[in-house]
């Protein structure tokens, strides 16, 4: 039999049940057998449809870590949504994300995900009515409406966030403060109701872990996460903008402008 990734993980979850059994307790959720839980011809329950905005020059972490994780979630649809079809730039323009469905042919989501950009996409996203139009029209809907970085400077652009606390890249904080209604918070993400926020690019993962266990529990957003193997330990400890040096914040919105078109 040829050897496949799938196979593999597969034979490693079967090798870990086993030894579980053979000591006498019970795996991790399991129930008592001929239950139609266990039969192997059970459907899976319908999860979630999560819906991922793409636009031009978005940040490309922004919608792939939060879509890595939330398509693990049990029967979830995770579909890439832009105004048309087709490849969609991030905004170093060397690398293009395919978007499955037009915002046309989508007005039904369990989850609305808008993730961020540089200032050009951010700037035109914006600005462009026929998204906006589209976003508050799922947000009516959606279960949940989350962003990403400055995504949330375009949740603000739609009027979702009037009132509310949010949080966005560190960088966009005062803009977001002093152009809308909304009050800045310094975490990693902040729920305002139905509405979830990350801040920059990296806590789209921890927003998405979160999200995961309000709609299918701790226990199996936990296991997402190590199914991913989310257990970060960067090798320098300068992420938080409000320890980072004046000079390191420079340095790197400075390379943020040179490597975006």
């Amino acid at each position: 039999m040829t050897t496949t990734r799938r196979t593999l993980l597969r034979g490693t979850a079967a090798t870990a049940v086993t030894a579980v059994t053979a000591a006498g307790a019970s795996p991790a959720g399991a129930v008592e057998s001929g239950t139609p839980a266990t039969r192997a011809d059970s459907p899976l329950p319908p999860g979630p449809r999560i819906g991922i905005l793409l636009y031009d020059g978005y940040s490309l972490l922004d919608p792939t870590g939060p879509a890595e994780v939330l398509s693990r979630l049990p029967g979830a649809e995770v579909v890439m949504i832009a105004e048309r079809r087709g490849p969609v730039r991030t905004d170093t323009g060397d690398v293009r994300v395919m978007a499955e469905r037009s915002i046309g042919e989508v007005d039904r989501l369990d989850v609305l995900l808008v993730p961020g950009a540089g200032n050009r996409g951010t700037v035109a996203a914006m600005g462009n009515q026929a998204l906006l139009t589209w976003i508050r029209a799922v947000h009516r809907h959606s279960r949940w409406t989350t962003s990403v970085c400055t995504g949330s400077l375009i949740l603000a652009a739609a009027g979702l966030l009037d009132g509310r606390r949010a949080t966005t890249y560190w960088a966009s904080a005062p803009y977001l403060e002093s152009t809308f209604d909304v009050t800045y918070v310094p975490e990693r993400y902040v729920r305002s109701g139905k509405i979830i926020t990350a801040a920059g690019v990296s806590a789209g993962i921890d927003m998405s872990l979160y999200l995961a266990s309000l709609i299918a529990g701790e226990t199996t957003a936990r296991a997402i996460q190590l199914a991913v193997e989310y257990d970060p330990r960067p090798p320098f400890d300068s992420g938080d903008a409000a320890t980072a040096d004046p000079r390191l914040k420079t340095l790197a919105l400075q390379l943020l402008a040179d490597s975006q078109i």
